[in-house]
């Protein structure tokens, strides 16, 4: 479970970096999505929505969880909600891009 956790945040931080750029600003090296969402507020992007998905949870996932000695394995429950959220995070950078004029 271990590696699909860390696939699920990279899918969510992968999102919110592209949304950035398209944005015009060049994202940090960081796997922290709520810095991210910070940068995309100061941006201009309306983050109401996705501050609310609580994705702090899946920044925990973003280095440990990669590799096959992680400690903290997460449960069926925890995989599957880290899956909802990163399935809910790109859908929304989608329609923020699609906002933008831009068509994924």
């Amino acid at each position: 479970m271990g590696r699909s956790v860390f696939h699920r945040q990279q899918a969510a931080e992968k999102a919110l970096k592209a949304l950035l750029i398209a944005c015009g600003k060049r994202p940090p090296k960081t796997h922290r999505l709520e810095l991210l969402i910070e940068l995309l507020k100061r941006s201009g992007v309306k983050t109401e929505e996705m501050e609310q998905y609580k994705l702090q949870v899946l920044s925990n996932y973003a280095v440990e969880a990669r590799y096959p000695d992680f400690q903290d394995e997460p449960t069926v429950e925890e995989a599957s909600i880290a899956l909802d959220l990163a399935v809910k995070t790109v859908e929304l950078v989608k329609d923020k891009l699609k906002e933008l004029g831009l068509a994924c």
